[in-house]
């Protein structure tokens, strides 16, 4: 036999966190994918790629430079000079956000409290790390969670407490109870994270009276609220209800965004909207945008000022509107999303223990079956009926999801949608055939 490798470091002297399911779920399925190339792929919530252009790159780069020069009276080096060396460390496109914010969500944003960040993932870990004083403050989320604030919270160390989403996106019972309870266990509850538009991965959304429930809540509890907002410009034709920050009169929202979606993930360009005023020792008052800020110097000093200037490029083009920007994206995504309700339907309208959720908008849609859904079987999927998904149980902190699955929509096209189900009625039906053998029924 040959000999074991040597070692020079073990995870058990390493953070805790390494060996988190949360940092490992998307490891898993990237590996997964890279073993079955040609499985087609209900997995990723990615933006659909056929649009990806290079050279709208360099235009909306010389669009921003054209902004610094012409409208900030930029010399032909300091524009080269912004664009080119260390930035603040808050951004070069604040302000642009804030005209952006303005003019899609009804956000009225201080330019000063919005701090540009590489991706949305980076505007969380900078508010979670903030928050997280000492081992008695905790963090909620509405369960199923997005894995990505599960990793986030876990890498500075702060617990997560899951709430019930129920049938309107949110229990805000069980989101009160958790509250209390965690209290009167000495715990200090900082803040709820939730996705109020389409999230990642139930789907679902809230309406405005549960937005407004919610902000109330948050008011008489004395939380703040983390508003992610990915997917809020991939609606139905009827639209959605205002952002929590568009409804937030108390500076309760800190309001997490990004641009992967919306102008280019590559880019890895996102931002956080925080105003809340913060009191520091020597009495001085300031945003916790500032706070946050730095946080930000210690982790990546600053966002890098060519890609911020590719996504502010892309606002000047489009008049400051996302909105109107992804008219075609927006078609195409409400199409797919259709077709793969209406494939299921026609697939598994009279299968017992086969359900789905039926959101209005953005990527993702969760099944429900009567069998074991685990990693496992999605190895088994991906090998022997060449379609992947998402094991809905990676999404859970704890148990939970283990019978259901998440599809997503936004990189297939109508044709791969429609084989992928006829591939998922193969795994389906081969998955219940087998529960009818073991239990010995013919």
């Amino acid at each position: 036999m040959p000999d074991a490798p040597s070692v020079d470091l073990v995870t058990s002297e390493l953070h805790g966190s390494l060996e988190d399911p949360a940092l490992t779920s998307m490891n898993l399925l990237n590996e997964v994918t890279s073993r079955f190339p040609r499985a087609l792929s209900f997995a990723p919530g990615r933006p659909i790629e056929r649009f990806f252009d290079l050279e709208s790159v360099h235009s909306r780069l010389r669009t921003f430079s054209r902004h610094l020069a012409q409208e900030q009276g930029l010399s032909e080096e300091e524009v080269c000079r912004t664009l080119c060396q260390y930035g603040r460390t808050k951004g070069i496109v604040h302000e642009l956000i804030a005209q952006n914010l303005a003019r899609d969500s009804g956000i009225d944003a201080d330019p000063e409290a919005v701090v540009v960040t590489v991706g949305c993932q980076e505007a969380m870990f900078l508010v979670l790390r903030a928050l997280r004083a000492d081992e008695r403050d905790v963090l909620l989320s509405v369960s199923p969670m997005y894995v990505g604030l599960t990793g986030a919270a876990r890498l500075v160390d702060l617990p997560v407490l899951p709430v019930a989403s129920g049938p309107t996106g949110i229990d805000l019972g069980d989101l009160a109870a958790q509250i209390r309870t965690a209290r009167e266990q000495g715990l200090r509850p900082r803040a709820c994270y939730v996705m109020p538009d389409f999230a990642n991965p139930s789907g679902l959304s809230l309406d405005l009276a549960r937005r407004r429930e919610l902000l109330a809540l948050a008011e008489q509890e004395n939380i703040l609220l983390l508003e992610d907002n990915p997917y809020g410009l991939f609606h139905g034709s009827e639209g959605t209800p205002p952002t929590l920050k568009a409804l937030d009169t108390d500076r309760r929202v800190v309001y997490l965004g990004s641009f992967a979606k919306t102008v280019l993930p590559g880019a890895r360009v996102g931002y956080v909207v925080a105003d809340q005023r913060v009191a520091a020792a020597d009495g001085e008052v300031g945003l916790f945008a500032d706070q946050l800020s730095k946080i930000k110097s210690m982790v990546t000093v600053n966002t890098s000022p060519i890609a911020q200037a590719v996504v502010g490029g892309a606002l000047l083009e489009h008049d400051f509107s996302l909105e109107q920007a992804n008219t075609r994206e927006r078609g195409i995504y409400r199409g797919s999303l259709n077709r793969l309700l209406t494939g299921l339907h026609s697939r598994f309208g009279e299968c017992p223990g086969i359900s789905w959720n039926a959101p209005t908008g953005g990527f993702f849609v969760c099944v429900t079956v009567p069998f074991t859904v685990d990693d496992a079987l999605l190895e088994h999927s991906a090998r022997e009926h060449g379609v992947l998904w998402t094991p809905m149980s990676h999404f859970y902190s704890g148990a939970g999801g283990t019978n259901a699955l998440r599809l997503s929509v936004s990189s297939l096209t109508a044709e791969a949608i429609d084989e992928g189900l006829d591939r998922l009625t193969r795994l389906f039906a081969e998955q219940q055939a087998d529960i009818l053998g073991s239990s010995g029924e013919s």
